[in-house]
């Protein structure tokens, strides 16, 4: 109160929030602005002087090359707004406070020796909880620990840090572009066990943080984005979560992974063990693997997290939701071609796109006595010439039709070399759910092979189900297909953690077929078994029966 013009002091004083008040806003030209959790008030309606502004920086004494000061022996702090001349016309001051009790959302995750990164918006109160983690540190477990203090927020101003931190030590930072020597300066000088991070925003700080946990010392930082997936996509930061590189598979991993050959991975082990997404002041997302949970973002399977409110009798409740929108929306999977005679545009609509013009069912159901013949099938070439599928039908007599435009075909029909380009009609098609089938080669023998599975002879029906990553070979994908051996190999590893106490794992996307025999090998060892996500992404998740 006493930094700020008198005018605007008495009215502070007298309103009955300003035990909550966040912040209080000067700007030139402007009425003055006071900022509580549930808005802000003007504080008085003459404009804010030049005179008044002067008097305040002057009061509050140094502005380090961040535009921020503090007032000694407090946790405030004030940032000036400078116009093009370095004059100040404008103030944020900020009220500091120590909340104890706010580690304790965490305070299992701190106490294990583990590196934890912080992340939320501006203002959420991350500062405040890395405070007061410094100090539970220091004082609860008795661990050496020294903070980096960059602008003087975690300890506050002057030579003599708050006594929020506790018996943490704490270490000045005299600019704030040497962050990072100060951070190496702190392990190799003062032994600590624990380093203190506030607001970690450059490369080289990254590579700091880095080189520091690998020498065993624990690590709490802050930084700001709302997500794992923002760090992750912050190519400052991303080294923080491990961060990424291009890696080109061979086509056997490549077919094995349902995706392209070129995909995105974790370069190496994450700086931090753990993520916490501070969301509201009393409620947290928690990410315990970071590693595990990039690996899963970068190939699109839903990330698990850790939901923990803390409730007003300071009880923490805690649950898990899965975040579905990770899911890759050019994941493959299998097709059924009489599905696609009997529902034509089903696909589009499992997807969300727009339907396509129904058709009436012109097969029955399977029987002991003769098909029906079907309705031609609508197929759309992309990289195969359309006179030498033309002929072909013409040749075989398939139920196939070419059509000129993407959106009227049941099928999209492209070549390996086509494919492995990903060009936009092809990932179009992907995302609207159209079955995409891959031909080695835009060679006669590979056309007529493709154009038999829909051949309907007498008493035989072609019903193989095509994997859209595996549709060059041309073959059924049964029950002894290296595919699906694979696929049981991986339920089987699943159902043996879950019986040996692993609460739930979640397996690769497959087609509904492979899916049945999954969920009658769980039936099988009396564990539970469920699919989740949407097609083309539907995957079984073998779970402990509920008791």
């Amino acid at each position: 109160m006493a930094v700020l013009p008198e005018r605007l002091s008495e009215v502070l004083r007298s309103d009955s929030r300003v035990s909550s008040l966040i912040e209080v806003v000067l700007d030139l030209g402007r009425a003055p602005e006071a900022r509580f959790p549930d808005g802000f008030t003007k504080l008085a309606d003459e404009e804010v002087s030049q005179a008044e502004i002067d008097r305040v920086v002057e009061n509050v004494g140094h502005f380090g090359d961040d535009n921020r000061a503090g007032i000694e022996r407090t946790l405030h702090r004030i940032s000036v707004i400078r116009n093009r001349a370095g004059e100040p016309v404008g103030l944020t001051c900020r009220v500091g406070r120590a909340v104890f009790g706010s580690v304790r959302l965490i305070h299992d995750l701190v106490e294990t020796g583990q590196s934890v990164l912080l992340l939320g918006r501006p203002g959420v109160g991350k500062t405040t909880m890395l405070r007061e983690v410094a100090r539970v540190l220091a004082d609860d477990y008795g661990k050496r620990v020294v903070i980096v203090d960059t602008s003087n927020e975690i300890a506050g101003d002057g030579d003599v840090p708050h006594p929020a931190i506790g018996h943490a030590r704490r270490m000045q930072v005299s600019n704030t572009e040497l962050q990072h020597k100060v951070m190496i300066e702190a392990v190799e000088n003062h032994t600590p066990e624990v380093i203190v991070i506030d607001e970690m925003g450059t490369e080289l700080e990254a590579l700091a943080a880095r080189t520091i946990a690998e020498r065993g010392v624990q690590l709490v930082a802050t930084a700001h984005g709302n997500t794992l997936a923002n760090l992750v996509s912050n190519p400052t930061l991303s080294d923080l979560a491990g961060g990424t590189q291009t890696v080109t598979l061979g086509d056997i991993e490549a077919r094995r992974r349902r995706t392209q050959k070129t995909v995105l991975e974790r370069s190496h082990d994450p700086t931090f063990n753990v993520v916490v997404e501070i969301r509201e002041r009393n409620r947290v997302g928690v990410i315990h693997d970071v590693g595990t949970g990039v690996d899963r973002m970068l190939r699109g399977i839903s990330l698990p997290i850790e939901v923990r409110t803390l409730q007003p009798d300071g009880v923490v409740e805690s649950h898990v939701e899965e975040n579905q929108e990770l899911e890759d929306e050019f994941q493959t999977a299998g097709f059924d071609v009489e599905d696609v005679r009997r529902s034509r545009g089903h696909l589009r609509r499992a997807t969300g796109a727009a339907p396509r013009r129904q058709t009436a069912d012109p097969t029955p159901p399977e029987s002991n006595g003769p098909a029906v013949s079907a309705a031609p099938v609508r197929i759309h070439p992309f990289g195969v010439p359309k006179t030498m599928i033309a002929a072909l039908i013409e040749e075989t007599g398939a139920p196939v039709q070419v059509v000129d435009n993407a959106a009227d075909a049941d099928i999209f029909v492209t070549t390996k070399s086509h494919y492995s380009r990903r060009p936009t009609v092809i990932r179009r098609a992907e995302r609207d759910g159209l079955p995409v089938y891959v031909l080695r080669r835009a060679t006669a023998e590979q056309v007529t092979q493709f154009l038999h599975r829909f051949a309907s002879n007498g008493h035989r029906r072609e019903t193989a189900r095509v994997d859209r990553t595996r549709g060059e070979n041309g073959n059924a994908t049964g029950e002894d297909s290296p595919m699906v051996r694979e696929a049981m190999d991986e339920a089987q590893l699943a159902v043996e953690q879950v019986m040996a106490g692993t609460r739930k794992i979640e397996l690769s996307p497959q087609s509904s077929y492979v899916r049945r025999l999954q969920h009658g090998l769980a039936a099988r060892h009396n564990v539970g078994s469920s699919s989740t996500g949407r097609e083309p992404s539907r995957r079984v998740v073998i779970r402990r029966r509920s008791r």
